[in-house]
């Protein structure tokens, strides 16, 4: 089963994939694109452009498309085309000639779990993070993944609270089906 994470920045994505492999040993989580690109010596601006964007878009469909079973991935094409719908420079953005890639590659998600900015927000953010930035990369990825804007036809489920009741909506995904309150594995 490949698995995404998705949600906009400081929301808990990652926290609840370390939760998630540790719960399915079998699973492979995988670093957003933005961090494996640092590693391999990519060097992004303190605000990333629209090639930064497309950069990572390219290199989270390249990731799912060589990916094996078993993998949870921290973020999906579907986080960075909400980044790049919010960002100054959308207008310039071939939106036309990714769309196929992005749908394409979204059919390969078995589920994608989807981390809301919460009300009360539960993620406390710096007074220097933009957070209408936040805000609208959220409501992207709301119409995006659950009101199915762009017909991605991904399964879903949106989580919410506390890591651990977070993890448990996760496990009791009926794909997953391995709530250990239920006494299944």
């Amino acid at each position: 089963m490949r698995m995404a994470v998705s949600g906009a920045h400081r929301t808990g994505k990652t926290t609840l994939i370390e939760e998630l492999c540790r719960a399915l040993p079998d699973y492979s989580g995988f670093d957003e694109p933005y961090y494996l690109l640092e590693e391999e010596g990519h060097m992004f601006p303190e605000t990333p452009g629209l090639e930064d964007f497309e950069l990572q878009l390219a290199y989270s469909i390249e990731q799912i498309a060589t990916s094996d079973e078993n993998v949870i991935f921290d973020r999906c094409p579907a986080d960075m085309l909400a980044y790049l719908l919010t960002h100054s420079d959308f207008e310039s953005f071939d939106l036309e000639s990714w769309l196929p890639k992005i749908r394409n590659t979204m059919t390969r998600h078995d589920l994608v779990v989807f981390v809301p900015i919460e009300e009360p927000d539960l993620i406390v953010c710096p007074e220097w993070e933009d957070t209408r930035l936040r805000s609208r990369v959220d409501e992207e990825l709301r119409d995006i993944i659950i009101a199915d804007a762009w017909d991605f036809q991904v399964d879903f489920v949106e989580v919410s609270g506390s890591v651990s009741e977070r993890l448990h909506q996760v496990l009791r995904h009926e794909k997953l089906d391995r709530d250990p309150s239920s006494g299944r594995d």
